[in-house]
């Protein structure tokens, strides 16, 4: 293995550090941002070929930044929550995974639910003009669950199992409930194993090997 020399690779690893530094405060930014509806610099966070793939909305970031805008001035609630996080670097690409859960509170069949899903935005990133930006976020979706909030009324909750059935178990009950409100659901979403997330995780070492577009 060659070795650098000790200056510089304290230099390698301070740049290194500060990268992953400035990653973790965007992928912040973006939950912060998007949640509170501060919406400018919600928009910052993308590079302005970046892409969002969610269950209910694939496309471009600002197209994205639009249609959760008005969903959130309808009263329509997505919140956020961040866990730890891991990112691979390569130059001047990357990508990170961080933990989240998904919460969604909603009306189904009668009864005020709140839905969580738990996962991970897996995020391909790149440095141009000396600004880390979002090129491509695809969210894994792991596990998810539905609470009535009001357990009284919750005993009397029916869900269709046929909806429940089209979608993948990692996230099926919220898209349940996106379902429910209208939303026209992807039903093929990476979840913790299987076919997407290996196509996925594939896709994310070609990224940093220099391919692409993401």
């Amino acid at each position: 293995m060659t070795r650098l020399p000790e200056d510089q690779t304290t230099m390698t690893d301070t740049t290194a550090l500060q990268d992953r530094l400035a990653i973790r405060e965007l992928v912040e930014n973006w939950v912060l941002w998007r949640d509170a509806g501060d919406w400018e610099r919600f928009a910052t966070v993308w590079h302005d070929d970046g892409r969002m793939n969610a269950t209910w909305f694939q496309g471009p970031a600002a197209e994205f930044v639009r249609v959760s805008r008005e969903g959130f001035e309808a009263g329509v609630r997505i919140l956020h929550f961040l866990g730890g996080g891991s990112v691979d670097l390569a130059g001047d690409r990357a990508v990170a995974q961080t933990k989240m859960t998904i919460t969604q509170r909603a009306e189904i069949h009668g009864v005020t639910v709140d839905v969580v899903c738990t996962g991970r935005f897996h995020d391909f990133l790149e440095r141009r003009d000396g600004r880390w930006g979002l090129v491509l976020r695809q969210p894994i979706y792991e596990q998810d669950r539905l609470h009535p909030l009001d357990p009284v009324a919750g005993a009397a909750l029916r869900l269709d199992p046929t909806v429940l059935d089209r979608f993948p178990v990692g996230y099926r009950h919220l898209a349940y409930v996106q379902t429910q409100l209208g939303f026209e659901v992807e039903p093929r979403m990476p979840g913790l194993v299987g076919e997407e997330v290996e196509r996925l995780y594939a896709r994310g070492a070609a990224w940093l090997a220099g391919e692409g577009p993401a």
